[in-house]
């Protein structure tokens, strides 16, 4: 590769100031220290905890002044002009979010993790943290959790940027980050690690990595207890069995919870897309639009106003509210909500699903004791089943039914409540994937959570590449008369680790792996010299298509810890075309992620030829 010098004047940095940041120098010391992987998965654990336990704390208080500012010292100047003034102070919030909006348009949907490199900007951290505050604080009708996930996402990210690690290790660091700000948000440390572990790191767990996660939420929540305080992020009452066969009524509640979230996400992306055509919008103006529905909302129902756990808190302490009443609640908050988030408001999706899921519940709970009969016995009042309707829509919603019900334990500290937790929420996220199957349904990214935070994994690198662009033509064949011991020397001399079988028109008809001739001479050593490869090989053989991409492929690899599939016509299964296997998987993504890279910096740097 050659660099053409501009014929026009540019400021080039230099190499020598590499010396001078402080990424270098780090890494220039551990090089030289050359500590142990262990003592730098701790450090990074209670760096990681640290700094984003104390962000959140920022956080927190930063949102307690904004709503102070707005209802308690602007609001008390309006009201001279009337109680509709309270619309001004949503529309005021949406204005200056706005304004954020002009000064930096990319700051709520930036990309940490881009083209395998990581690039964090405090900047837009910092920039994306006053506007969630503001926004909450003057009463977008959206949740905290969102946003402390995304700050404690982003300072793992910036300790990878400062030690130079791999996309690996920064998605692990931001995973520890991550279960941080949840454990912050919520106080509930546990429910903050399975988060991470479901909805972050996902497939990549390893016992290092719950190990990090698992200090870093530790860390983070003791220091917002010390600041904040020991008591959770709700406060819940105690929840009672009445009734043991009550359990079973928890699955309708799931059922429905499944249906509400799939509402409410579905909702999500209608009006994220409908915003994003309202292109003779500046998108300076749009959050002013989400401020308008929110004050107007507001104006005749004041609960749905801000995060709407005072509100939350006192239907979970059984007040009697109507039934009419609960379902108004529960459908001007999720339109407020969707309009909110698509105009660009900034804020998460968790507790306005938590404040769903409790009015749900509180309805369920009430329609049931009108409709069931005495003789059945005394089932458990409708704040219990706001609880568990919480962590069902909460469940539906994020695609996260461990955390959910951590959650809820975490929160009530109350061992009974599991039962009917497993049940509405299993019920609950069933229903999410059986419609969720049909090609018009999608789940929310990340970015639509209000989280964003990189989720791309090798599947989704792979998704564009075709089996047929990767796999090799060359692969070892045996007969299916060879004999398992003629074939053991066979595959050893040519280090093959898969071999297909094949007939002798060479049709495919099984296949052989040295695990499975391994397997065979350990448990039938007096008979393996009569045996031939037909007897022993796997004939209920998993195939690929040309046509198919690798991440559906990969999937079928990892569901069965295959290493190779043979790759077949679409007209005949037996006629091999050649074989994919997980070395050139890894080499699809690896060329995928360095194109991605030359491109990214071409677009920097034009000068740039091959």
């Amino acid at each position: 590769m050659s660099t053409k010098t501009p014929s026009s004047p540019h400021i080039l940095v230099t190499s020598t100031l590499k010396s001078f940041s402080l990424s270098y120098r780090l890494t220039q010391l551990l090089n030289q220290l050359q500590p142990s992987p262990e003592i730098i998965f701790f450090i990074s654990a209670f760096l990681i905890g640290g700094i984003s336990g104390l962000g959140l704390v920022i956080f927190s208080v930063l949102i307690e002044v904004f709503q102070n500012l707005s209802f308690n010292v602007l609001l008390s100047y309006l009201s001279v002009l009337g109680y509709g003034t309270l619309v001004l102070i949503p529309i005021l919030g949406g204005a200056i979010v706005g304004l954020l909006y002009w000064l930096y348009p990319n700051f709520n949907n930036y990309n940490c993790l881009k083209d395998n490199l990581t690039q964090v900007s405090p900047q837009l951290i910092l920039t994306k943290c006053l506007g969630a505050a503001i926004s909450l604080g003057t009463g977008a009708s959206l949740g905290p959790e969102g946003p402390s996930v995304e700050i404690g996402g982003n300072v793992g990210l910036l300790l990878a940027q400062l030690l130079r690690v791999s996309q690996k290790r920064a998605q692990l660091l931001m995973s520890a980050g991550a279960a941080a700000g949840f454990a912050a948000g919520f106080n509930a440390p546990i429910a903050g690690v399975f988060f991470a572990l479901e909805r972050v790191l996902g497939t990549s767990f390893t016992t290092p990595a719950a190990s990090i996660i698992m200090l870093a939420a530790v860390v983070a929540a003791t220091i917002s207890r010390v600041f904040l305080g020991i008591h959770p992020g709700l406060i819940l009452p105690t929840y009672q069995v009445l009734n043991q066969w009550e359990f079973f009524l928890y699955l309708g509640l799931g059922v429905l919870a499944g249906f509400l979230s799939l509402v409410y996400t579905q909702s999500i992306k209608f009006a994220k897309v409908r915003f994003q055509n309202l292109k003779h919008l500046p998108l300076w103006l749009k959050p002013m639009l989400g401020g308008v529905s929110v004050g107007l909302a507001g104006l005749f129902l004041p609960q749905v106003l801000g995060i709407g756990y005072g509100t939350l808190e006192v239907i979970l302490s059984g007040t009697n509210f109507s039934i009419p009443y609960l379902g108004t609640i529960l459908t001007v908050k999720l339109l407020v909500t969707v309009i909110c988030l698509g105009s660009g408001l900034v804020g998460g999706i968790f507790a306005p699903a938590l404040f769903l899921g409790a009015c749900l519940g509180a309805i369920y709970g009430q329609v049931l004791g009108v409709i069931l009969p005495g003789e059945m016995g005394i089932i458990a009042p409708p704040a219990a089943y706001a609880m568990v309707g919480m962590a069902a829509l909460l469940a539906g919603s994020v695609k996260a039914p461990l955390t959910a019900i951590i959650l809820l334990f975490e929160l009530t500290q109350n061992y009974l409540i599991i039962l009917p937790l497993m049940a509405a929420v299993g019920t609950s996220i069933w229903i999410v994937y059986l419609v969720e199957a049909q090609p018009m349904v999608q789940t929310l990214n990340f970015p639509e959570m209000g989280i964003n935070l990189n989720q791309d994994t090798e599947l989704d690198i792979l998704k564009n590449v075709s089996v047929g662009e990767m796999m090799s033509v060359d692969c070892v064949k045996l007969l299916q008369s060879t004999p398992v011991l003629k074939a053991t020397e066979m595959m050893l001399e040519a280090k093959c680790h898969t071999a297909l079988i094949v007939t002798e028109a060479q049709e495919l008809s099984g296949i052989l792996s040295l695990r499975d001739l391994s397997q065979v001479m350990l448990t039938q050593a007096e008979e393996v010299q009569q045996l031939l490869v037909a007897d022993v090989c796997t004939t209920d053989v998993l195939h690929a298509y040309p046509h198919e991409s690798l991440a559906d492929v990969y999937k079928r690899m990892l569901a069965r810890d295959l290493y190779l599939l043979p790759v077949v016509s679409k007209e005949n299964c037996q006629e091999i075309l050649g074989v994919i296997d997980k070395p050139l998987i890894n080499l699809a993504t690896d060329l995928n992620l360095t194109t991605s890279a030359m491109i990214s910096l071409k677009k920097v740097n034009p000068y740039v030829t091959n």
